[in-house]
């Protein structure tokens, strides 16, 4: 029995391609660069899921925590999925769970997880979280 996340325990999986200059001086993608992963997961979703306006919105969303597990090396020029799941659907705030996969394999090379809370662009000040997004984020919820 394995305690990596696999492929299957995530409702949405969005492709990545590694570039060259993700890997490190040790030739495996840098720890730093999953993090980049996981908001250009979360946020693609976002916007094309959730209808978010990055760019004009009235309300825009901070990471306010994160972290990251590593499990096996990833190294350009790898193809890779980020698994996207949310745990935990508050009022202003969410919590991701996310992991980073091969293409094509079942089991998670990293697992990650980070807290986005939705402000009001103008004040930067909480507020609840839209509901065209919210209703996106239903949908990856677990139970």
């Amino acid at each position: 029995m394995t305690t990596h996340p696999q492929r299957t325990d995530y409702p949405y999986l969005h492709p990545i391609t590694t570039r060259w200059h993700d890997n490190d001086i040790y030739g495996h993608i840098n720890n730093v660069t999953y993090y980049a992963y996981f908001d250009s997961a979360v946020n693609s979703y976002l916007i094309a899921e959730g209808g978010l306006d990055i760019h004009q919105g009235e309300q825009v969303a901070f990471v306010v925590s994160s972290g990251c597990d590593y499990f096996a090396p990833i190294a350009f020029p790898d193809a890779i999925e980020v698994g996207v799941r949310v745990a935990k659907l508050g009022n202003s705030s969410v919590h991701y769970e996310l992991a980073v996969f091969k293409a094509g394999t079942a089991e998670a090379c990293a697992a990650g997880r980070f807290v986005h809370v939705f402000v009001e662009r103008a004040s930067n000040r909480s507020c609840p979280i839209p509901e065209r997004v919210r209703s996106a984020l239903e949908r990856l919820r677990i139970s």
